[in-house]
């Protein structure tokens, strides 16, 4: 059985003595000014046990991290009908392109993207107030995560609306084709604050759990979603969560995981463990560098993952 505890210091050890740290997402002023030495690491096992090191009770903006809890509530919300408005393939473009839109008739390749994401808020609005519906999503997190501190960074929201024009094209646009049934404005208000929530890795990891746990809010919890419905999520993450990146992170490190600019990633270990990292620093593509270099190394001191013999791991 792999020592959980040694893995998770180890790999943070490596982690802050590690020369390339990428860079922060400069675009959105505040995250331009995330010290980009910061890296943090939780593992919340499926017998409840939790791991951390590093700066993993730094809260930071989760950004696309987000998208996974607001799948989960869309998905609550209207079910399978959601499939007729976005699309369940991976992109291979980054996660703010606008190219796929008008070829694919304003219908996202899938819900992780950015426009995807976007029908997601517009499905979450449901006729209320922006206010309302991220109020409900902030809710539905704080009890995944058992707690109530977890906030939206209101300075990052604001300047989410202020320099979000892509965002803005993508919703435009999608409105252009009928696949946005609110006023674009309202539906943006919505994402834009999704995205500013801020989380610590502690947070993130116990957020995550009812993917880890087929479902279940805890071990032997009250049910979040249908074992199914948490399969299906999952198979999302490890095909789409990582933008024009996914294939490769499926290929190294092998664990559903979402990705955000934030510099965190959310990454399960179905039926073993929810993983979160953060590091500011991103690769090319828009995901975190060390993040992804901290999951390799602990989905190969683990053996988690999915691609492994019997799928079951080490431990």
């Amino acid at each position: 059985m792999a020592d959980i505890g040694r893995i998770v210091h180890e790999v943070a050890q490596e982690m802050a003595a590690h020369p390339e740290r990428g860079e922060v997402a400069s675009y959105i002023p505040p995250l331009a000014h995330v010290d980009p030495g910061q890296f943090g690491l939780c593992i919340v096992t499926s017998d409840g046990v939790t791991h951390a090191a590093g700066d993993a009770e730094e809260p930071f903006s989760i950004q696309s991290v987000s998208k996974v809890f607001a799948l989960t509530q869309a998905l609550g919300k209207v079910g399978d009908t959601l499939w007729r408005r976005v699309g369940r393939e991976p992109s291979g473009t980054p996660f703010n392109s606008i190219v796929q839109l008008e070829r694919e008739q304003g219908i996202p390749r899938n819900p992780f993207i950015n426009a995807g994401a976007l029908v997601v808020s517009d499905v979450n609005l449901a006729g209320h107030e922006p206010r309302v519906a991220i109020g409900e999503l902030l809710r539905f997190i704080r009890y995944l995560a058992e707690d109530e501190t977890i906030v939206i960074d209101e300075t990052v929201a604001r300047a989410e609306q202020e320099t979000g024009f892509r965002n803005i094209a993508l919703a435009n646009y999608m409105k252009a084709f009928g696949n946005l049934t609110h006023a674009a404005p309202l539906t943006l208000g919505v994402y834009f604050h999704q995205c500013a929530i801020a989380m610590s890795c502690r947070q993130l990891a116990m957020a995550g759990r009812y993917l880890m746990l087929g479902g279940l809010h805890s071990p032997g919890g009250a049910r979040v979603i249908s074992a199914q419905r948490a399969r299906r999520i999952n198979a999302l993450m490890l095909t789409c969560g990582h933008y024009d990146a996914s294939g490769d992170f499926a290929f190294r490190v092998g664990l559903p995981g979402k990705s955000g600019v934030g510099g965190g990633i959310l990454a399960i270990a179905p039926g073993k463990a929810a993983i979160a990292v953060w590091s500011p620093g991103l690769n090319e593509c828009g995901n975190s560098r060390l993040g992804t270099l901290a999951l390799e190394r602990i989905a190969e001191a683990t053996g988690w993952s999915v691609f492994s013999p019997s799928g079951s791991g080490r431990s």
